[in-house]
């Protein structure tokens, strides 16, 4: 089974809302998911969006492969973690 990590579109016309979803590749876009991870809010200005880290980094791990949307969703939710002091 090969997963992948994307959006679930929800909300009404217009007015798109999104939930980061890991999935099996072969269901459609908005059916059956294996674990919510996050949210996607494209309308909304500043801080539009919401990423479980450890649980986006397990999926990752074990070869979830994301799309580049959430990739991109991952990559600035990694830079506003705050740094590990050493």
């Amino acid at each position: 089974m090969a997963v992948k990590i994307r959006l679930k579109r929800e909300g009404a016309r217009n007015s798109p809302y999104y939930k980061i979803v890991v999935t099996d590749q072969r269901s459609p876009r908005d059916g059956k998911f294996i674990e919510i991870i996050g949210t996607y809010d494209p309308k909304k200005k500043g801080d539009n969006f919401s990423v479980q880290l450890s649980r986006a980094e397990y999926w990752l791990g074990v070869g979830a492969q994301p799309s580049e949307t959430v990739r991109s969703l991952i990559h600035k939710a990694r830079k506003q973690q705050p740094a590990m002091a050493a």
